[in-house]
C-alpha cells in the first residue's frame, strides 16, 4: 500500500475519532479511485476496515457507560440479517450500480449531518416513552441491507433511529450504535467471504492504520469544535458523493460522451 493510501486510512481514522461515526463512509471511495481496488472487494473490504475500527471505538464508550447491550443486541441482530443478505443480493448488481447506491448514500449522509440538531432526542416530560419497536425493526433491517450493498456502517441512520425510536440519550445512541455497526459489518462481511476475492495482507494493514487513526481523532475530540468540523465534513461528503455519481453514471442510463463518436456525426452532418 502507498504512502497516500496510509495517508487516506489515517483521515478515515481521524474523521472516525472526532465525529463518532460517518468517516468510515469514505473507504470505499479511496479504496477504489485512491487505490485502484475494484468495486466490489472494495466494498467487501471495507466492512471489515468498518467493523473493527467502531468495535475500537465501541469498547471506549463502553468504559464511559455509553453502551446499551440489550438494545444493541435487538437491533443489532435484525441489522446483521439484512447485511448479510445484502450482501448476498450485491451479485445481482454490477460494481457500478453498487457505487451509485453508496454516492446516494454519501449525499444523504451529508444532508443529514448539515440539519441534524445534538439535541434532537432530549426528552422534556418526567416519563420517557416507550421504545417504538414496530418502527424500529424494519430500520435495523433497512440498514443492514445497505451495509450489505454498499459496505457502509450506517451510523447516521442507527444514531437518529436509536434517539428518536428507541428513546436512547444521545451520548449512549453513539456508542450503541458504533457496537451495532461493529457486529452490522461482521455479517456483511460474512456474506462476501467465498464470492469476493480479498487480499488479507493489504486488509490489514489499511484496518490498522484506520483504527490508529481512530484513537488519536478520540483523544483530539474534545480540543476541537466538533459542530464546525462535522459541517466542513459534510460539504466534503456532498463533493465526493457527486463525483462518484458523476463516474459512475453509466449505470443510470446517462451515456458517457464519446469524442471520437462525436467528432464522426459532425463530419456526417457537414
Amino acid at each position: 500500500m502507498t504512502l497516500l493510501g496510509l495517508a487516506f486510512a489515517g483521515v478515515i481514522g481521524l474523521a472516525l475519532g472526532l465525529l463518532g461515526g460517518g468517516g468510515s463512509i469514505l473507504t470505499v471511495p479511496v479504496l477504489v479511485y485512491v487505490l485502484g481496488v475494484a468495486a466490489k472487494p472494495a466494498i467487501a473490504m471495507s466492512l471489515p476496515v468498518v467493523g473493527l475500527t467502531s468495535l475500537v471505538g465501541a469498547a471506549a464508550h463502553w468504559r464511559l457507560g455509553n453502551v446499551r447491550l440489550a438494545t444493541a443486541a435487538l437491533f443489532g441482530v435484525l441489522a446483521m440479517g439484512g447485511a448479510f443478505a445484502g450482501a448476498k443480493l450485491s451479485v445481482f448488481l454490477s460494481g457500478a450500480a453498487q457505487l451509485v447506491l453508496l454516492a446516494v448514500v454519501m449525499l444523504a449522509a451529508a444532508v443529514g449531518m448539515l440539519w441534524t440538531r445534538r439535541d434532537h432526542g432530549r426528552q422534556t416530560g418526567k416519563e420517557t416513552p416507550p421504545a417504538r419497536w414496530s418502527l424500529l425493526a424494519p430500520v435495523a433491517v433497512a440498514v443492514g441491507v445497505l451495509t450489505g450493498l454498499v459496505g457502509v456502517g450506517g451510523g447516521f441512520l442507527i444514531v437518529p433511529a436509536l434517539v428518536l425510536l428507541a428513546r436512547v440519550p444521545m451520548r449512549q445512541a453513539v456508542g450503541t450504535s458504533l457496537l451495532v455497526i461493529a457486529l452490522n459489518s461482521a455479517a456483511g462481511f460474512g456474506g462476501y467471504i467465498g464470492t469476493i476475492d480479498i487480499d488479507w495482507a493489504f486488509l490489514a494493514r489499511f484496518t490498522a492504520v484506520t483504527i490508529a487513526g481512530a484513537l488519536v481523532g478520540s483523544a483530539m475530540a474534545s480540543r476541537v469544535r466538533v459542530t464546525a468540523l462535522r459541517r466542513a465534513f459534510a460539504v466534503f461528503l456532498l463533493i465526493v458523493g457527486g463525483v462518484v455519481l458523476y463516474k459512475n453514471r453509466d449505470a443510470l442510463g446517462i451515456p458517457t460522451r464519446d469524442p471520437a463518436r462525436s467528432d464522426t456525426l459532425t463530419t456526417t452532418i457537414r
